[in-house]
């Protein structure tokens, strides 16, 4: 029995020695690839977010009802999306979101702001389903008015300015 216990603890040690050595090597894999993908997340969301502010739709005012004309701009967001999803796939990531995010003016309440722009980056999010993009790759957030482009907005062009969507992707 006293046999069978040393046997069993020379087989933790070694076992346990083993995993301890590999596991700088595994780290620093780790961190290499951790950084590549954060640079590939980087870059990614920079064309999401140029090309967002080049194929925005406007909103009829206080509403989520899209102003006609948006279908070849939704259509255009749809493929980069499309594109970003295979430089990650050829990354080898897998578990990502494509994330809209909807923003609104500093007109009315913070609660009807939050509700309005969750509205609007829900529609969003349905524009780019029927374009193609699965559901369960896209979440809609309302940001309501906490993160404008443009402080104050003042005057009617800035606040057009806050009123926008901004597509990201989450790792």
């Amino acid at each position: 029995m006293r046999h069978l216990s040393v046997a069993l603890a020379v087989l933790v040690l070694a076992s346990a020695s083993r995993v301890s050595a590999q596991t700088p090597w595994d780290a620093a894999k780790k961190a290499a690839g951790s950084a590549t993908v954060g640079k590939l997340e980087q870059q990614i969301n920079k064309k999401l977010l140029e090309e967002g502010r080049k194929n925005q739709c406007s909103f009829k005012t206080d509403t989520d009802v899209l102003e006609p004309g948006c279908d070849a701009k939704m259509k255009r967001l749809a493929n980069v999306l499309v594109d970003a999803k295979k430089q990650l796939n050829g990354a080898g990531v897998q578990n990502f979101k494509f994330v809209v995010s909807g923003h609104t003016d500093s007109s009315g309440s913070a609660k009807h702001n939050d509700a309005l722009s969750a509205k609007r980056a829900a529609v969003i999010e349905r524009e780019l389903v029927a374009n193609g993009i699965p559901k369960v790759e896209i979440q809609s957030v309302g940001m309501g008015s906490k993160r404008p482009l443009v402080k104050p907005d003042d005057t009617p062009a800035k606040k057009a300015k806050n009123r926008r969507y901004e597509l990201q992707v989450k790792l």
